[in-house]
């Protein structure tokens, strides 16, 4: 498969997305783990999660248990996965979503997914969304201590604007790895965050990258453009799309979710897919 790269460390162009796996409507755990391995047979080596990706409010970590035990069952083929999770986004278990950007409280949710993980260092460690109420310097400052303290191997920030990016930047003395933005064919306000991390050479993670769980059924419907293109080159519609991702910069790399081995292989397909540039273009109108 096509590489790119976090930071210092190379991975597929094509990560896996695992918030499907562990909310509301997520299939049973089997399942889950056979899309996790399917994922790494298609050659795929970044997964992303969170400490948010649960269902219940006791259940804190999910996703990242459920990770875990799929890398330790998938055997030593998993050795060179990158594993990226994020704190500061809570899930109170009514289907809402709260937000802690306390210092104290990444450092310690950031050891608490260590442990889940079962590593001595997570890979990449992210703010996952910015806290009104706590400055920003302040909850990028506790990344910045979990780098130091050899906690976290690299650091990222999610849902960020360029101000946060650059201040994040200054705050990680030049070591901000990665920014996770929403970015897909319906959602494309974060095209600044795009091109400035492709100038700086951060890389950039879109999530819901084809429009969401509720939304991706209907991409092709929503968006004709993209199925004609599909037309054209004989691929799925998603395929094309995570295509187009991958051409508008070096630094994207895409995380789209799943929760089916066959979406997940469809997925990592993108990577061998190349648009034209006629196709891109229209794509990106």
């Amino acid at each position: 498969m096509q590489q790119r790269t976090i930071g210092d460390r190379t991975v597929s162009a094509i990560g896996l997305g695992g918030m499907p796996m562990s909310i509301e409507g997520r299939p049973d755990a089997e399942r889950s783990i056979a899309t996790v391995h399917a994922a790494l047979d298609a050659g795929v080596t970044l997964i992303d999660t969170a400490d948010a990706y649960h269902r219940d409010a006791n259940e804190v970590g999910h996703n990242e248990e459920l990770v875990a035990r799929a890398l330790r069952e998938y055997g030593a083929g998993a050795a060179d996965v990158l594993v990226a999770t994020k704190g500061g986004h809570l899930r109170p278990g009514d289907g809402t979503w709260t937000r802690n950007g306390d210092p104290a409280y990444l450092k310690r949710a950031a050891k608490e997914s260590a442990r889940r993980l079962g590593v001595e260092a997570i890979g990449l460690y992210q703010f996952h969304r910015p806290d009104p109420a706590v400055p920003y310097a302040e909850s990028v400052g506790a990344l910045r201590d979990l780098l130091d303290e050899g906690v976290i191997q690299m650091a990222g920030i999610s849902n960020a604007d360029i101000a946060q990016i650059d201040e994040a930047r200054e705050v990680l003395g030049g070591r901000l790895a990665s920014v996770q933005n929403q970015w897909s064919p319906a959602f494309r306000s974060s095209r600044q965050e795009l091109e400035h991390c492709a100038g700086l050479g951060i890389a950039f993670l879109p999530w819901s990258p084809l429009g969401g769980i509720a939304n991706a059924k209907d991409l092709a419907e929503r968006h004709g453009v993209f199925q004609r293109v599909a037309d054209e080159t004989g691929a799925s519609v998603y395929r094309v799309t995570l295509a187009w991702h991958l051409a508008l910069a070096p630094v994207v790399v895409p995380i789209p979710g799943a929760s089916r081995p066959a979406s997940i292989r469809d997925s990592a397909a993108a990577a061998d897919l190349e648009l034209t540039a006629d196709q891109v273009a229209l794509l990106s109108a």
